[in-house]
């Protein structure tokens, strides 16, 4: 692995911790990229990287993701991101979650976890045993924020799609929009029912096929294999599982006017985002559209912290600004001619001073 600081994801990150403990397993990386806004604030992802070099991609570029999500969604948080590079068996043990919660509290509020790919809600409580800088835990009662920030990102997500589609294809209702939905987990599924809900056409995919077969008969939708969900033609195609899917063989797969999904990072590199507008192709930017689970969680962990209520009302005051901040994008590009990522860059960098 080179210095990180060479590394074409680094973008000028304030920090960059390295953790390994013997004698529990844990090895991690916790990246904070801006605290302009506030502590450095993002989920901790636990996968197996065969190439360690990927681990640490996924951690300098989903911490700039969420300087530029919690800036986008008015929040008083920065960005910031953790990795657990799991082994093969993606085995995880409770002295590595201590071992983990130990290095959070190490770093003194200066980064604040929550759940992300591979952590659960039980592993934040876990966590939570160690340090006070964690957000996502359980909630306390039924109008009280936290929990599970899955949902909270689907219904983000869901208000997006319909905006994007008023703002692509003129339509107000989405009765007979088919939407193609990669990822059938906890955000791609909650997007997918609330779809079903309006009467959307579905297409679903998964690497757990049997997954997607089972969402699909729930809502009466069909499935497709996770190598061809990209090229089903559609009015939108949702990706809802990993990141970096738009290149080159990506972006030419596509069969749809719109990009609107949960994943992050969608974009493999910054001049993807200009394909995407080259073909006409309206894009959602990620970290835009997906920024329901980081209101919930923040607004839970800044409650705690200051001793008030986490009030969900708050946090779904939150979610009903997301269309009108991806129209402003989307207006701005329409009118600049700039794609609408770079127009959401834009907007994010100067609001975290950069």
């Amino acid at each position: 692995m080179t210095a990180f600081w060479t590394e074409p994801d680094f973008d000028d990150h304030e920090m960059v911790h390295f953790v390994h403990d013997r004698a529990s397993g844990l090895t991690a990386i916790i990246a904070v990229h801006s605290s302009h806004l506030g502590p450095g604030a993002g989920g901790t992802r636990f996968w197996h990287y065969p190439n360690p070099k990927d681990g640490l991609r996924d951690a300098l570029r989903l911490s700039r993701g969420m300087s530029y999500k919690n800036a986008m969604a008015g929040l008083p948080m920065g960005g910031g991101k953790a990795v657990i590079i799991a082994d093969e068996d993606k085995a995880k043990t409770p002295a590595m979650l201590a071992a983990f919660g130990d290095a959070v509290e190490g770093l003194g509020g200066r980064y604040v976890t929550a759940e992300d790919v591979g952590i659960s809600e039980a592993d934040m409580v876990a966590v939570a045993e160690r340090t006070s800088h964690v957000s996502g835990l359980p909630a306390s009662g039924e109008d009280a924020a936290g929990g599970d920030p899955g949902p909270f990102t689907a219904i983000g997500i869901y208000h997006g799609i319909k905006a994007a589609v008023r703002h692509k294809l003129g339509k107000d209702s989405l009765e007979g929009v088919h939407v193609a939905v990669q990822g059938t987990g906890s955000v791609g599924g909650g997007v997918a029912k609330l779809l079903a809900q309006d009467g959307a056409k579905l297409t679903l995919a998964d690497m757990h096929a049997d997954r997607a077969a089972d969402l699909a008969r729930e809502l009466g939708g069909q499935t497709a294999s996770a190598e061809a969900i990209m090229s089903v033609p559609c009015d939108v195609f949702s990706p809802n599982a990993l990141g970096a899917i738009l290149d080159d063989e990506g972006i030419a797969r596509l069969d749809t006017p719109i990009v609107a999904g949960g994943a992050n990072n969608q974009l493999a590199r910054p001049e993807h985002g200009q394909a995407l507008f080259e073909r006409g192709i309206l894009f959602a930017p990620d970290y835009v559209i997906n920024a329901g689970g980081i209101i919930s969680v923040a607004t839970e962990y800044l409650a705690r912290r200051d001793g008030t209520p986490g009030d969900i009302n708050e946090v779904r005051k939150r979610l009903a600004q997301i269309p009108g901040r991806l129209e402003e994008i989307w207006q701005e590009s329409d009118s600049s001619k700039v794609s609408p990522d770079v127009v959401a860059d834009r907007m994010a960098q100067k609001l975290i001073g950069r």
